[in-house]
């Protein structure tokens, strides 16, 4: 007889813990368990939490008692061993706890807590001969209650453990998280029509159609179901579903179609698609590359012989999609999985359109704020190595943390963007920069592309750690737009504004509507008016909870506080002085979009920012009636610069580059040479060459002088300079420690002690403690202190030392109500 073994397991739970926790085997289990596998666990006082094992071992705990693993999970592992390597990676240089990194990583279903409150699912019909009889007893509880957590579950139904249980039912969905329920993601439908299965006899349908070919009163249904064999083709009795519209669009009336349906001819059925389908019968053949394509694809493969990260550099409108589509199909004849990463989802609907219509159900979308199941299904889909369904993941930040069994390649596009970096919560990573560490875990290519590269990433590529491919023709030999700029010092000298326009945007505008074309103009703040001010003593209302003004929007009639959320009934008078000559300073897209209906009466005019895309399907919706003509003049913020392609759109109008120039940050200049350089692009990417009008003060700026004539490669030279002369990446490395408190004056002791103690250190690599630019959020007082520190330095020595000094801050019993916030490379 073998002797028993006592087995201990390390557990990340998804706490904001830096630890893992070891907790003992019941021996019944030990045959059982393996890495990867979750399991339920006691934590703290009378709580159950779900956790992952990383490691199983027979090493006691010397510091303390270990208490025993409550049950197993899965049959499975949920995740790889690369994909643990990747979290203790980004744990470590981000200094993040590895319990915020499984926070961020899994789908909500995948970590059950005692606090995790379940209702019963909308959609619930399930035979109760299907539930054991401990999910009948739960299912009947939560039919005369609204929500009830697992902890007061476990407490009907008599047991301590109840996740597996939980797990059961959630997998026959009978029952829904509250998480999930209050999900704003609803699915996408729409209605199809095919043939009866009678009809789709080919002999049958021949016989109908000579029937009626020769009775008037049908030629309106014989023209609908000529439409449908036009666009449906029946192949052994089945036949691909047909978008209704598709043939509302060609002139088929609803009511030919409800009468076919009537007499058993067609069915008419909803189906639920997804958001960005398009028709995937036999995807859509590759176009043809231009020279210029193909010697920069060749190049790329260069750089992957290399086993190099490659840079497209490529101008907007050069056709880098193209390029993206050869190599992945190069993948996918390999057999390998693609991550496609994309700075917004939402933000790029016609990428993903174009995407799947090359690749079909091969392309599968992740995003954070999809619903739970969708997230579990992509998860499991990826983690068993699908062969023929989502092979290709098109996905934002978060989708880097997906199982991937057998990556090939993962595209960066446009890697330039902020959005790729993680803000709040914890853990604080770029995407971008991880992607090349789990392409390197992979041993997978990784290729960035932007046709305004971030300088971190030019000057990699310059200096030979990345394989630089330019593409500096735009695809069809199409010319780069021409910039001009409106000079508003000089017209306001002159008189010659029109409210917040200048009178040579004006005329540009009604010159291109005149000419059937569409326009676009950006201002990057939205809401009607940033501020009020009194004109006696200069008050302006601002949040009650921040250190800001608040912004009026006028749609909803509030004054909003934009960090907090904060919103009041706009002001009568002035609170200090009594006065009510109050006037509103600034403009945003409301303002904009309420001014040009008074020059523009008879023009469609609409906005595209955050207050107009709330809802899932709104951005899509808008850019399709822009994309069909249906409107002339779209006013948007920063996300009218990504990723869109409209042919009929010659003119755009930068409102405010001065606002973009003047911000208090290191980067400022080079995101304000992106984002003019990015709106710039969505003009004339047809025949017609485009027209891009600036409005500034400052015309001479040396940066719009850079924009205008188009000049990347000038701009990053003249701005490395800047950065290595005061210390800034791409030559050095930037922390960033936030301390937070209600209390100023307990914030401001605490932070300079922080900061002696790092000086003590780093010497004069620390700079502050200083207040950032609006010094409260959320009744929370604000003090930055930023490290610097040489790119040759050891890295993990520096952040070593860094916690250690935190830690000792922590250490002081006055200390620990101050809220400590480390951001290691800030965007």
């Amino acid at each position: 007889m073998t002797e028993r073994k006592t087995l201990f397991v390390d557990v990340i739970l998804p706490v904001p813990i830096r630890n893992e926790f070891t907790y003992r085997v019941p021996f019944e289990l030990n045959d059982a368990i393996f890495n990867g596998a979750r399991v339920v666990v006691p934590f703290g006082r009378n709580k159950l939490n779900t956790g992952i094992i990383t490691r199983i071992h027979e090493n006691i705990p010397t510091t303390y008692q270990s208490k025993y693993i409550e049950s197993l999970l899965d049959d499975r592992p949920i995740i790889t061993p690369k994909q643990y390597t990747f979290w203790k990676w980004i744990s470590n240089y981000y200094m993040a706890p590895i319990g915020d990194v499984m926070n961020a990583a899994l789908p909500s279903n995948f970590k059950l807590a005692s606090e995790t409150q379940v209702v019963l699912h909308p959609d619930y019909t399930i035979d109760p001969k299907f539930l054991t009889e401990r999910e009948h007893d739960i299912v009947l509880a939560l039919e005369l209650r609204d929500k009830m957590d697992l902890k007061e579950i476990a407490e009907l139904v008599g047991i301590k453990t109840i996740q597996p249980i939980v797990k059961s039912l959630l997998e026959k969905k009978a029952i829904i998280s509250i998480e999930e329920l209050n999900d704003k993601f609803v699915p996408k439908t729409a209605i199809f029509v095919r043939f009866s299965e009678h009809f789709r006899q080919e002999n049958v349908l021949s016989e109908y159609i000579q029937e009626i070919e020769s009775i008037k009163s049908k030629s309106k249904q014989l023209e609908a179901i000529l439409s449908m064999l036009h666009h449906g083709q029946i192949r052994d009795g089945e036949m691909t579903p047909i978008l209704r519209k598709t043939l509302f669009d060609e002139g088929v009336s609803p009511s030919s179609l409800n009468t076919l349906e009537q007499h058993g001819i067609v069915l008419q059925e909803r189906y639920e698609i997804s958001r960005f389908q398009t028709s995937y019968d036999d995807g859509e053949s590759f176009k043809p590359l231009s020279p210029s394509q193909q010697q920069a694809l060749t190049e790329v493969h260069q750089g992957f012989e290399e086993e190099k990260v490659v840079l497209l550099h490529g101008v907007t409108g050069s056709g880098k999609t193209e390029i993206y589509v050869q190599l992945i199909q190069e993948q996918l004849d390999m057999g390998k999985q693609i991550l496609f990463l994309l700075p917004e989802i939402a933000l790029t609907t016609q990428l993903i359109q174009r995407l799947s219509a090359y690749f079909g159900e091969q392309v599968g979308v992740y995003h954070s704020k999809f619903n739970q199941n969708e997230r579990v299904e992509i998860w499991n889909h990826v983690l068993n190595n699908d062969p023929n369904r989502f092979r290709i993941v098109l996905g934002a930040r978060s989708s880097i943390f997906l199982p991937f069994q057998d990556l090939g390649l993962i595209v960066v596009d446009e890697e330039h963007e902020s959005s790729f970096k993680q803000y709040d919560p914890s853990p604080r990573y770029n995407a971008r920069d991880c992607a090349i560490v789990l392409a390197h875990l992979h041993k997978a290519n990784v290729l960035l592309g932007s046709a305004t590269p971030a300088l971190e990433s030019y000057y990699n590529a310059k200096t030979g750690k990345y394989k630089l491919v330019e593409l500096f023709d735009r695809f069809g030999s199409i010319q780069l737009p021409e910039i001009q700029c409106a000079n508003l010092r000089k017209e306001r000298k002159q008189k010659s504004m029109q409210s917040d326009f200048s009178s040579f945007l004006i005329e540009h505008v009604k010159d291109a509507l005149n000419l059937g074309e569409q326009v676009i103009l950006f201002q990057n703040r939205r809401g009607y008016t940033p501020l009020w001010m009194c004109e006696v003593c200069n008050w302006t209302p601002s949040c009650t909870r921040c250190d800001v003004s608040l912004t009026y929007h006028k749609l909803s009639n509030q004054l909003k506080c934009h960090y907090c959320g904060y919103t009041t009934p706009p002001v009568g008078s002035c609170s200090a002085c009594g006065s009510n000559r109050l006037k509103m300073l600034g403009f945003g897209t409301e303002k904009i979009e309420d001014e040009l209906g008074v020059f523009f009466p008879d023009k469609s005019i609409k906005r595209l920012d955050l207050d107009t895309t709330r809802s899932k399907n709104a951005y899509a919706n808008i850019l399709n009636e822009f994309a069909a003509g249906g409107i002339d003049i779209l006013i948007g913020t920063q996300m009218v610069s990504k990723g869109l392609d409209f042919e009929n759109v010659n003119l755009v109008g930068i409102l405010d580059a001065d606002m973009l120039l003047n911000r208090s940050d290191f980067r400022a200049f080079e995101r304000s040479f992106q984002l003019m350089t990015q709106v710039a692009g969505r003009a004339g990417r047809r025949e017609k060459r485009g027209k891009v009008i600036v409005q500034t003060g400052d015309p001479d700026h040396w940066v719009i002088q850079k924009v205008m004539e188009h000049d990347f490669i000038g701009f990053y030279e003249s701005e490395i300079i800047e950065r290595k002369n005061y210390f800034y990446p791409p030559f050095f490395k930037i922390i960033e420690i936030t301390l937070k408190h209600k209390d100023e004056n307990k914030l401001n002791l605490a932070a300079a002690e922080l900061a002696d103690k790092m000086k003590s250190l780093f010497k004069e690599r620390v700079l502050g403690p200083e207040y950032p630019v609006v010094r409260r959020i959320h009744n929370y007082y604000l003090k930055r202190i930023t490290l610097k520190v040489e790119r040759s330095a050891n890295d993990k020595k520096v952040k070593l030392r860094l916690q250690e000094m935190v830690d000792q801050f922590y250490a002081t019993p006055s200390n620990k109500s101050v809220r400590v916030v480390i951001d290691v490379d800030p965007s």
